[in-house]
Parts: C-alpha cells; structure tokens; sequence
C-alpha cells in the first residue's frame, strides 16, 4: 500500500455506504470517493458493484478482519507521504460491527488527520422505526453463534435496563429469537427488522414469543433485534436484594430473614420475595 503525492499530509475518511438501496449514497461520500487516491473495502468485489453503478474508476484494496492490522501500521506513513484515503465497509457505517477501528486510532495516535462521511447505518435505521424509546441503548452488535456462549450473554443482559439491539445472520435468526424467549422471557416487547432500506423490507413488532412465529424456515436477508429493555429495579431494592445474596450462603434461612426485615423495615413476605432461588439453606 505504497501511494505518494508531493504536498501536504492526506487525510483518512471513514465513509458510509448504502445498506441496501444505493440511492442512499450522499453527494458528499460520492465526491469523497471520486477524488480519494485510494479505497480501503472491507469486500472489493461489492465496493466495484458500488462503484460501476456511479461510474466511478476507484483503486481498491482490501481492508478486512484478517487484514486490518497490517493496514494501519502501513496507513501513517501512506497519509504522511500525501495520500487521501477513504475506508468502507460492506454496508453501512466503518466500524460499527465492521473493521475500521484499527485504521482510525493508527492514525488519531500518529496525529493524523481523520474525517467522517456519515450516512446509511443498520443501527439508527433499525431504530427509527421500531417504535420503542432510544434514549438509552445497548448495542451488543452480533450475538456469539454459538448456543451456549450466546445464552451466557443474554443472561447476563436479562437485567438490564437500555434498549437492546441485536444484529442476526438469517441462518441463526431462528435460535437467536429461541435463545432470547428462554432466557429474557416470551412476554418481553421486541421488533424484528430485516433487510433494512431494500426492496422486500420488514418489521415486525410484539412479544419475543411472537416474533419467534413470523420467521420463515430458511429466512433470507440480515436481521436486526430491537428488545424492550427490563424495567427499571429501586435502588433500595436492589441493595436489600444483594445483601439477601450475600447473606444466603451464611446464616439459615428463618435467622436471614428476621435480621434483614429488623434493619430494613421490609416485611417478612418481600424479603422472602428476594431471596434468590438457587442459594436459599434450608432452615
């Protein structure tokens, strides 16, 4: 990745591109691209479809999971020699569940100058219509594939309380949404979107239990998850329920009791209520 140009230091533009429809392109990504030295493509072989159908002549190379750390060590010194470069990802925003984080402290740590093209993203699109409150969000990207370890970080989100969004493969949209009713309850309030800004797009909104119903046996198109956060535990509450739980391993049910009730001033049955499941002695 050797590219020189005499004059001052280029600059490094994170552009985004269309997440389906290519219309939604911005003039400023297009004029950024047609005149950048050199395009950073998380997949070359869809930066060209991109390419041909705005007629533009880019020199690509490739920026990808397996790459990327040998493209920011190579990028200072292409930026000092003068050259402007743009990174893309697939779809979407650079760095968002994709590469271009590397790229972009390799050249905020060697003091060089970065700029953002904004525009398409799965993350806001999916949210501008789902209907549910974005005021606090917890962006968990793709989920782990596998069951075991997936099932592992939805428990340790079943608590919390932002917005939950997900981003999902169409082979395992169906164990993901499985995944979800087992461990966050079928009852909790989702919306399922699929192939976001395209042709056939979708969204679904109620229950997990019900969203589990709209997807088709082989399902096509990426899916975004959108999950109503849990709601919102008392402070108070919470402090008495830890105390419950680092007392319920030491003292015999009946005595825990009658001392958390005595300095809490809770009664006896919302104590109870707090005491976890798995570490209650017996008395």
């Amino acid at each position: 990745m050797k590219i020189i140009r005499k004059g001052k230091t280029g600059t490094l533009y994170v552009v985004a591109t269309p997440i389906g429809n290519l219309e939604d392109l911005s003039p400023r990504a297009l004029s950024v691209l047609s005149r950048v030295d050199l395009v950073l493509a998380e997949d070359t072989r869809r930066c060209r479809r991109l390419a041909a159908h705005f007629k533009l002549r880019l020199k690509l190379r490739s920026c990808h999971a397996h790459n990327e750390a040998r493209r920011a060590a190579e990028l200072p010194r292409c930026l000092r020699d003068g050259a402007n470069i743009a990174l893309v990802s697939d779809a979407g925003t650079p760095g968002i569940s994709d590469p271009g984080a590397l790229l972009v402290r390799a050249a905020r740590e060697a003091r060089l100058p970065v700029v953002c093209i904004p525009g398409p993203s799965a993350l806001s699109a999916a949210l501008s219509i789902a209907g549910l409150p974005a005021t606090r969000i917890a962006f968990e990207g793709f989920l782990p594939s596998a069951g075991a370890a997936r099932r592992s970080r939805l428990r340790s989100l079943r608590g919390e309380s932002r917005l939950l969004l997900f981003f999902e493969a169409p082979h395992r949209i169906r164990a993901c949404l499985d995944d979800c009713v087992a461990v966050l309850g079928a009852e909790r309030e989702a919306v399922l979107l699929k192939e976001l800004s395209k042709l056939h797009e979708q969204a679904h909104a109620g229950t997990l239990g019900e969203l589990c119903r709209t997807v088709a046996p082989e399902p096509r198109g990426e899916f975004v998850c959108i999950v109503r956060g849990a709601p919102e535990t008392d402070p108070d509450t919470e402090r008495v329920r830890r105390l419950c739980t680092a007392l319920a391993g030491r003292l015999p049910r009946r005595e825990l009791l009658q001392i958390v009730t005595e300095f809490t001033g809770l009664r006896r049955n919302q104590v109870y209520a707090l005491l976890p499941h798995s570490a209650r002695p017996p008395e």
